[in-house]
């Protein structure tokens, strides 16, 4: 039988430099991985690539790019003020997170394998400090460590004596720390308010969908917060409902459109990455999604195309 194809989706913090992200686009096709898509945004200072490989070479592809995120990228050099409006999403480093994804429970323990060998090796070769999440880590969160962002998680290192899985007991000088996991398909997904609706009305709506919302009635395995875009006109910023679906197969994205519009009108709707079909079925006609593509963003179509 031939090897089970694994997807590989490491988020890396620079959302900004072009020839940069294709540069570590680059380094992550190696050993015949192929990259799906690449998915960049300035507003989060943030690039999410989708890989899909065989064990064993997807590993050395993930070595292969977090080499080339450890030459080029130093956060110790970022301005904090920039840091702080560019990470709507809270980081804890260069090469944020890396989850392995299996399509189906068959491909669930090759996934766990990999993700456990990458780990490893980040933290021996490169000397990352690498904290696994999710199954691999008894239920801890990917929110839980990222909680305060790199500041926070190195002062929970240095006095609550927080120990990483792998690697060294301190976050490396320019580049952090990484979290691993292995896990099913996950959809990124933001929405965008119409106007006149403001920052806080996309804090609001994020506090009504999430799961365990104070509010009572929220989504299960939703994630959502509200933030803020520059926007392409000057002082004309635009409110955003920033989403991680977790259970993508059991919550398709058409419910969650529903639950928004019954607090905010929507401008649009945004794909990160790509998305396993079942996820899309009957989403709403009536909502653009800008630069969305059938062959190109679900999963099962891509993964057919050559």
């Amino acid at each position: 039988m031939p090897p089970p194809t694994l997807l590989a989706v490491p988020n890396v913090s620079e959302g900004r430099d072009a020839a940069l992200i294709a540069q570590i686009g680059q380094a992550f096709t190696h050993q015949g991985t192929r990259l799906l898509d690449s998915h960049s945004d300035p507003d989060h200072h943030r690039s999410v690539y989708t890989l899909a490989g065989e064990p064993g070479r997807l590993c050395e592809a993930l070595v292969n790019g977090a080499r080339a995120v450890t030459t080029s990228i130093d956060l110790s050099t970022r301005d904090p003020a920039d840091l702080e409006s560019a990470g709507q999403h809270p980081h804890v480093g260069a090469l944020d997170v890396v989850p392995l994804v299996y399509l189906d429970e068959q491909r669930r323990g090759a996934a766990c394998a990999e993700a456990l060998l990458t780990a490893e090796r980040l933290g021996h070769e490169l000397q990352i400090p690498v904290f696994l999440y999710g199954e691999l880590a008894g239920g801890r969160t990917r929110a839980e460590l990222r909680r305060g962002g790199l500041p926070a998680l190195t002062e929970r290192m240095a006095a609550a004596g927080l120990q990483p899985d792998f690697g060294p007991s301190k976050p490396h000088p320019t580049v952090g720390a990484t979290l691993v996991a292995a896990r099913p398909p996950l959809v990124a997904f933001n929405l965008q308010l119409a106007p006149p609706a403001t920052l806080a009305d996309a804090e609001r709506v994020a506090a009504h969908i999430r799961e365990h919302s104070p509010r009572g009635g929220g989504i299960p395995g939703l994630r959502a917060i509200g933030i803020e875009l520059a926007g392409v006109k000057p002082h004309q910023p635009t409110p955003q409902v920033s989403m991680n679906v977790e259970n993508p197969l059991d919550t398709p994205l058409a419910q969650i459109v529903e639950a928004v519009k019954r607090h905010a009108p929507i401008q649009s709707a945004e794909l990160v990455g790509l998305a396993p079909r079942a996820a899309l079925d009957g989403f709403p006609q009536d909502v653009p999604m800008p630069g969305f593509d059938p062959a190109l963003h679900v999963i099962e179509n891509r993964l057919g195309s050559s």
